[in-house]
Formats: structure tokens, C-alpha cells, sequence
């Protein structure tokens, strides 16, 4: 059987303590640099940086590195950012600092083609997913692109994206306040609660029978 290969990615290039703990033949690597021909890590852990959002994070990699599969690293994890990162085909999702011991269940339940899903996102999954089944047809006639104007449709998309206000209104250039009330508008008008909810509907999540 072939010998995992564990490449962690980051802005730095350095690894932490904890993962060589865990993974003591593991490879750092800085983003952007490719990776040498000799390498071919089969687990690609990626320590996300602050204030880019998951998608192109993960866009730029695969230009890099190819499509592997990908393990995020947040440094500070919430449940946004997690979705954004599985909707964008990220296999794992867990705090940099996690223990070596919890690192390698990640490593191994991502090697046996699973998904490392978090309690707390998993039960809001559950949740979300069959409220969204219930309270929106399964007709894909009936769009939300088409319940929303231009700019809420600009907002949804960066907000499913893992996209904070913030980073939105600096990437539309309008205000932080402006993109909370077009947020509100948004969340109104497609029925759901939160940003998550939002997510599943952009991303076509739909629970199936």
C-alpha cells in the first residue's frame, strides 16, 4: 500500500508542531510555489488565509496543485466558512490547532473517500437542508435569482461564498451598512433564516428522497 503523503499549505510554508506530530514525514508548502515532480501528496491540508474568501482560495490552488482533495485549516473556524469551503469541493474542514490525534482521524476518515463534517455544522446541515425541502419547490423553473434584484444577487452569491459583510461592501464598493440591509432584504425575500440557509439555496442543496 502506498504511504499517505501529507502536504500542508499555507502562507508561510512553515509547519506547526502539531502537525509534524501527527504526520512526521509531512511537507509545508507556500501558496503559489509548485510543488516539485517527485512530490504527489495524496492528503493536501490548506490553512486558509484571513480575509479571502474560501472559493478563490481554492481556485488558485487548483491551479497550482492540480484537483486534489483538500483539508481546510481555520484559525478561527465557523460554520460559514466551513459550507463555503464544501461547496467549494473541500473535503475536511477543522481548527489549525486541532490536536495531533484528531488531525489524523481528519486524515483517515478523508482517505477512505469520506467527508469530515463538524457535529455543529453537520446538525445545522440537517436542519437547514430539510427546511429548505420544505419551504422551497423543487420546480428549478422557480429560481431565487429571479425573487431578487441585480445587487441582492450579487450579495447572495459572495454571501455563499463565505464572504463576510466586510469583505463584500469592499468588493462592491458600497458601505458595510448597505450590505447588511441588502443581506436582510435577501433573507426576507427567499424565506430563511440565516446565511447558511442562503448558502444551501445558492449552492442548489436540496434535501432528496
Amino acid at each position: 500500500m502506498k504511504q499517505a503523503t501529507h502536504c500542508f499549505v499555507s502562507e508561510t510554508g512553515e509547519l506547526l508542531p502539531r502537525w509534524r506530530e501527527a504526520f512526521p514525514t509531512a511537507i509545508g508548502l507556500l501558496i503559489g510555489k509548485p510543488v516539485e515532480p517527485k512530490t504527489t501528496p495524496t492528503h493536501l491540508w490548506v490553512r486558509l488565509p484571513p480575509n479571502r474568501p474560501v472559493a478563490t482560495v481554492l481556485a488558485d490552488l487548483r491551479r497550482q496543485l492540480g484537483n486534489l482533495p483538500c483539508i481546510l485549516l481555520s484559525d478561527t473556524p465557523n460554520d460559514d466558512q466551513a459550507l463555503a469551503g464544501f461547496s467549494a469541493a473541500a473535503r475536511g474542514y477543522c481548527n489549525t490547532h486541532a490536536t495531533p490525534a484528531f488531525l489524523q482521524q481528519v486524515a483517515d476518515v478523508v482517505g477512505q473517500g469520506g467527508l469530515w463534517i463538524g457535529e455543529t455544522l453537520m446538525n445545522r446541515l440537517v436542519d437547514a437542508t430539510a427546511l429548505v425541502a420544505i419551504d422551497k419547490p423543487a420546480d428549478p423553473a422557480e429560481s431565487w435569482a429571479s425573487l431578487l434584484t441585480p445587487r441582492e444577487q450579487e450579495v447572495a452569491r459572495a454571501v455563499a461564498e463565505g464572504a463576510s459583510n466586510k469583505e463584500i461592501a469592499r468588493g462592491l464598493g458600497i458601505t458595510e451598512r448597505t450590505i447588511k440591509l441588502h443581506v436582510g432584504a435577501v433573507l426576507e425575500k427567499l424565506g430563511v433564516r440565516d446565511r447558511l440557509q442562503l448558502a444551501l439555496i445558492v449552492n442548489g442543496v436540496r434535501q432528496r428522497h
